[in-house]
């Protein structure tokens, strides 16, 4: 849940430095329901190789690493990197970095990409660098899944409802679902545009 630029780095750092959980991630059922809402909305089982920026502390990756063969989760912040490091600590297919994201981005193709709660905090020509990062790497059968919250932030700019626009004018992939409520709008982008039910090749 941390985002790049000088600025945002020294905010982050400030809100890890006060507390390990700033946003009460791991209490609050707003949150507990965000994260199962957000893996209920994988398409596919399993991902041989996944991407999770803004990692927090670590409580989503978690969640994700049983759906992952090889999961990278990263983080502008030098905290949230050890807490996340520390929250995965016995999962041998997660690994953790600080990075400086979306100017620096994993090499290779990935599967999945999980943007959840960071978009808001990228200016415009940083969010058409991650769409245009998303359809170079993204895999044949890869997904992107964005969720993020609908009301104001208090110092920025976007609320998700904009980063989510932003994102479905500029992304040239299907789009498989869209689940929104008052509080938090979630979207599903994939190269594979079948359903879930069809993807299984059941009558």
């Amino acid at each position: 849940m941390s985002a790049p630029g000088h600025e945002s780095k020294q905010h982050f750092d400030t809100l890890y430095q006060e507390s390990e959980d700033p946003w009460k991630i791991r209490e609050r059922w707003y949150e507990r329901r965000k994260r199962a809402l957000t893996l209920a909305a994988l398409p596919e089982e399993y991902y041989a190789r996944a991407f999770e920026p803004g990692c927090g502390n670590g409580e989503l990756t978690a969640l994700l690493a049983s759906r992952c063969g090889e999961l990278l989760a990263a983080d502008i912040a030098e905290q949230a990197v050890e807490l996340t490091r520390r929250r995965i600590s016995r999962l041998a297919n997660v690994s953790v970095e600080q990075m400086q994201w979306p100017d620096v981005w994993p090499s290779g193709s990935v599967d999945l990409v999980v943007m959840s709660e960071i978009g808001y905090y990228l200016d415009e020509p940083q969010l058409l660098r991650v769409a245009d990062f998303l359809h170079e790497r993204l895999s044949a059968s890869g997904a992107v899944v964005a969720c993020h919250w609908r009301k104001e932030i208090a110092g920025w700019p976007r609320i998700g409802d904009d980063v989510h626009a932003t994102l479905r004018d500029r992304l040239s992939l299907p789009h498989l679902c869209r689940y929104q409520d008052d509080d938090l709008v979630l979207d599903v982008w994939t190269r594979d545009a079948r359903s879930v039910h069809e993807r299984e090749g059941l009558e």
